[in-house]
């Protein structure tokens, strides 16, 4: 599942589709488990719990003490499918879900919520960054890239949610900004 990292230039050459990303409903593409680190399962359908996140996920037992604005990590499907050029890689980035919806600061500011099939989330006003297996996985440019100004802004590492209201979702469930 290696696959070469893009330049700069190529991710830049992206931005036009990402910006034309849904603003008030978009689609759920991926659900990715993590059940310990390193560790990825793809599902087609996972529940949200306001105590446990992603139920099975190991977001609990990471760090010392769980951060409930960081219980789920969100990106942006156009975002990652350009960064990773093949869907296969998408779990690689670590996220737990992956919306067709535009994640921006402007467009989904702190305290936003989005229904997502029978779930209720809440953006965080906790930042979203790349680390160091980002840089692995995708490349120095990949992290410059969405690390910049305008992918800060843009949210192009993604977004920290936390559960607000527990339910089911499903791949392809519509995602609507409340």
């Amino acid at each position: 599942m290696s696959a070469r990292h893009l330049t700069r230039e190529e991710l830049d050459a992206g931005l036009d589709s990402i910006r034309r990303s849904p603003q008030d409903e978009g689609v759920l593409e991926l659900i990715v488990r993590r059940p310990r680190p390193n560790a990825r399962e793809v599902l087609e359908r996972a529940h949200l719990d306001p105590a446990e996140g992603l139920i099975g996920d190991s977001w609990r037992t990471r760090g010392h003490s769980p951060d409930p604005e960081t219980q789920l990590n969100v990106m942006n499907s156009r975002v990652i499918a350009l960064i990773a050029q093949e869907q296969a890689r998408w779990p690689l980035a670590g996220d737990q879900l992956f919306l067709d919806m535009d994640l921006g600061a402007e467009n989904l500011p702190p305290g936003t919520r989005i229904e997502i099939g029978a779930a209720s989330i809440e953006v965080s006003a906790e930042p979203h960054t790349g680390c160091g297996k980002f840089v692995e996985r995708f490349g120095v440019d990949a992290m410059k890239f969405v690390n910049s100004p305008l992918g800060r802004q843009l949210r192009l590492r993604g977004i920290n949610a936390r559960v607000v209201r527990a339910g089911l979702v499903r791949v392809g469930d519509r995602a609507r900004k409340t």
